[in-house]
C-alpha cells in the first residue's frame, strides 16, 4: 500500500525535482543583486507582480486557476472533489509549517542586513527587537537609498526569513498540480507552471526578502509535506 502510494507520487516529484534543478541553476547564474542599486520601473513592476501572485491576498487567484485544471481535463465530479480536498490539505500543512519554522529559526531577512549596513540599525537581529512602529520608521529612513519597489515589500513583511512562504506555496502548487499535469500529458501547462514558480522564487531574492537557502529549504519542505498527503485515487 505504502509502496503504491509512493510510486504514484513519482510524476509529482519529477516535476518538483526539475523545479529545484532549474532554481539552483538560476541562483548560480544570477547572484543576489545589490539592494541599494537603482531599479527600473519595469523591473520593479515585473518582480512585484510575480511576488504578489503568490502572496496574500492574491495567491487565491492562483489557487482558483489551478483548481480549474480537473475541469479543463474533463475529470468527473468525484475526481475533482478528491483533488481539491488533497490540494486544500497540502495548502493548510504548508501554511502551518511556514509559520512554525519562522518561529523556531529566526533567520533575519536579507534587507535587515542592508539596513545595518546603512547604519539604520545596530545589526540585523537588532531590527527584530524593535516595535512595529520603530521598524516602519527605520525602513522609511532607507527610502533615500533603496528603490521604492523594494521598500514596499520591506514595509509589508517584517517577520523572519526562513522559510519563504511564497516559495513553499509555489512548490506545493508545482508538486501537486505539476504531477497531475504530467500524468495527463499537459507538458505546456507544466512548463508554464514551472516558469511561474521560478519567477516567484527569483523575485523574492531581487526584493531582498529571502536568501537562496530559504528558497531551497522551502522546496524541500514542500517535498516532505507532499509525502503526508494521500495520493488521489484518480490518476488519469
Amino acid at each position: 500500500m505504502l509502496r503504491t502510494q509512493l510510486q504514484r507520487k513519482i510524476p509529482s516529484y519529477k516535476v518538483l525535482g526539475l523545479f529545484a534543478l532549474l532554481l539552483v541553476a538560476l541562483l548560480a547564474l544570477f547572484p543576489s543583486p545589490s539592494l541599494v542599486a537603482p531599479a527600473s520601473d519595469s523591473t520593479g513592476f515585473i518582480f512585484t507582480l510575480l511576488s504578489n501572485s503568490a502572496g496574500n491576498p492574491w495567491f487565491i487567484i492562483a489557487v482558483a486557476l489551478l483548481c480549474l485544471l480537473p475541469l479543463i481535463y474533463k475529470k468527473d465530479k468525484k475526481a475533482c472533489l478528491i483533488l481539491w480536498a488533497q490540494f486544500a490539505l497540502i495548502l493548510v500543512l504548508s501554511f502551518a509549517a511556514k509559520s512554525f519554522m519562522k518561529h523556531i529559526t529566526e533567520v533575519p531577512r536579507p534587507y535587515t542586513h542592508e539596513l545595518a549596513a546603512l547604519e539604520l540599525v545596530d545589526s540585523a537581529p537588532a531590527f527584530y527587537q524593535l516595535t512595529s512602529e520603530q521598524k516602519e520608521d527605520v525602513i522609511e529612513e532607507a527610502k533615500d537609498n533603496v528603490s521604492e519597489w523594494r521598500i514596499r515589500h520591506w514595509e509589508g513583511e517584517t517577520n523572519y526569513s526562513l522559510p519563504s512562504g511564497h516559495t513553499i506555496f509555489v512548490a506545493v502548487c508545482i508538486v501537486f498540480w505539476g504531477g497531475f499535469l504530467l500524468r495527463n500529458k499537459g507538458y505546456i501547462p507544466v512548463a508554464l507552471l514551472l516558469s511561474w514558480g521560478l519567477g516567484v522564487a527569483i523575485s523574492r531574492i531581487w526584493l531582498g526578502m529571502h536568501w537562496p537557502s530559504d528558497l531551497m529549504a522551502s522546496t524541500f519542505c514542500a517535498a516532505l509535506l507532499y509525502l503526508l498527503v494521500p495520493e488521489p485515487t484518480e490518476q488519469k
